[in-house]
């Protein structure tokens, strides 16, 4: 008798993948709004990097309280949870007048950007180890085609929607769509993914009627900590967030001021590197899986590979003079497709 396909983990992938996309959309489209915010609001550049560093800062104190959580209740309620939090803290940055309620509005919005270790347990409950790299790259794929789309909204969407609805810039237009999404993920996730029982799809339990249980374990968490990998891992993770949020939050600023380059341009320069950047994700889970069926330390050296070669051409690339706009992009397009070898696979 033929085995019944069960479609349902595409689901789960398919709601996550939009999930990831409209919230990295949401978070990254600060970046590329920069200039009419900082317009609004008469900031200087150190003002505006406060403005990204209380979300991250945030953000950084709550990733062990939203693994701890996870670890000891229902994932999909939570990011359920993570998604409303998303939309309302959205909604109040687009309506407050001043700087120091931006800036508050704007950190709280850090609550929710540290919610994506539970996702990424959950796919793995659903996913076994021979193809979960593949599964973890397809789902860091909407990441840079959220801050695209992010790009499109700040730079052509927004200035046509100032002053059209409820007279708001265009600006605070944005964020009201967007944190409107969030709360309708919130409702997709909580009514529509199921969890899954912890270790579902290892294969030491294949075959199993019953797993069992688990819960945190205070002793478990101090073991991961004496494992010499995990210290390497949480290194590279440190160095590796410099060149990401760099690029993330100040580089359609830097394109525009330092290199001369109008809305336009931006977009028809970083448009392709984007999905270069997308590709990137993807093909590095996919050659992770592969080496990983060879050797065990497969997904070590294609992250290396990607690290080393994406940074050398970054900085070649930032290093081309301003009006060799067709080498910068060349060199720009080859760290594209490098840097995120090594995310999927770390994960």
């Amino acid at each position: 008798m033929k085995k019944k396909r069960n479609f349902y983990p595409v689901f789960v992938v398919i709601v996550f993948f939009l999930f990831i996309f409209l919230h990295q959309t949401d978070k990254l489209l600060i970046g590329s709004l920069q200039i009419p915010i900082s317009s609004t609001f008469h900031l200087n550049d150190l003002q505006w990097g406060l403005v990204n560093s209380g979300a991250l800062i945030i953000g950084t104190i709550l990733y062990p309280i939203w693994g701890y959580l996870y670890d000891r209740y229902a994932r999909a309620k939570l990011l359920a949870l993570a998604s409303l939090i998303w939309g309302l803290t959205t909604w109040l940055s687009s309506v407050v007048r001043t700087y120091p309620q931006f800036l508050a509005t704007r950190a709280s919005t850090g609550i929710d950007d540290s919610s994506y270790p539970g996702l990424y347990s959950l796919v793995a409950d659903y996913f076994g180890p021979k193809i979960r790299g593949k599964v973890y790259g397809l789902l860091q794929v909407p990441g840079p085609l959220g801050y695209l789309v992010g790009m499109v909204l700040a730079l052509m969407v927004a200035p046509m929607l100032d002053g059209k609805i409820f007279h708001l810039e265009g600006w605070r237009t944005i964020f009201l769509i967007t944190g409107s999404l969030g709360i309708v993920m919130a409702a997709v996730i909580f009514f529509g993914v199921k969890d899954m029982p912890r270790g579902k799809a290892e294969p030491e339990f294949e075959g199993m009627e019953e797993i069992g249980q688990f819960r945190f374990s205070w002793a478990a968490a101090k073991d991961v900590l004496k494992k010499r990998t995990m210290w390497f891992v949480f290194l590279q993770g440190f160095a590796g967030v410099f060149p990401w949020n760099v690029i993330t939050y100040f580089f359609v600023g830097y394109l525009l001021t330092e290199r001369g380059y109008d809305n336009n341009s931006v977009l028809f320069v970083m448009g392709p590197v984007i999905l270069i950047l997308s590709a990137g994700y993807f093909i590095g889970g996919a050659l992770g899986d592969w080496l990983f069926k060879r050797t065990k330390k497969g997904r070590i050296i294609v992250s290396c590979v990607g690290v080393i070669l994406g940074a050398i051409f970054l900085l070649f690339a930032l290093l081309t003079p301003v009006q060799d706009r067709t080498s910068f992009f060349i060199l720009m397009s080859l760290t594209a497709l490098f840097m995120p070898f090594s995310s999927p696979n770390v994960l």
